[in-house]
């Protein structure tokens, strides 16, 4: 291939300019796409679009069964001073939960009992709290 005065290449087969380049033209398609999706990507999370996220609630439990009980004990946590109400269920809170009987303010190293609906089944226990904010969280959840 030879390049003549006018920057053309010169082939045996078929002539090709350097003067008509593809390549800018991609270039500078391809930098406005990425300044396109980078200023809706910024402005998502300026106006809110990309929501927010939660934060969880830090309270220590341990859940035992004793014969015909399930025997919940507060650990502790940094915030089980916001904590208003536990409430333990056996079938998911489908149901009217249990709130053991206990009222805020908890302690660490306090017990709460729940009696078993059914005894010989398997069954999974669940412990929700609702907070000083008004927000509700399973706590713990267990397999029996």
């Amino acid at each position: 291939m030879k390049i003549i005065k006018n920057d053309e290449a010169v082939s045996p087969v078929k002539t090709v300019s350097t003067e008509d380049a593809v390549s800018p033209v991609i270039g500078v398609i391809l930098m406005v796409a990425i300044t396109v999706i980078l200023a809706a990507v910024i402005a998502a999370f300026v106006f809110g679009m990309a929501g927010s996220t939660g934060s969880s609630k830090n309270v220590g439990l341990s859940v035992v069964q004793s014969q015909d009980d399930v025997v919940v004990t507060i650990q502790g946590g940094t915030d089980l001073p916001q904590l208003e109400l536990l409430e333990g269920s056996f079938d998911g809170f489908n149901s009217a939960p249990d709130d053991f009987d206990a009222t805020s303010p908890y302690q660490v190293g306090q017990k709460l009992t729940a009696t078993i609906p059914t005894t010989g089944t398997s069954f999974t226990f669940s412990v929700r709290g609702t907070f000083a904010d008004g927000s509700k969280q399973i706590l713990i959840e267990k397999n029996f």
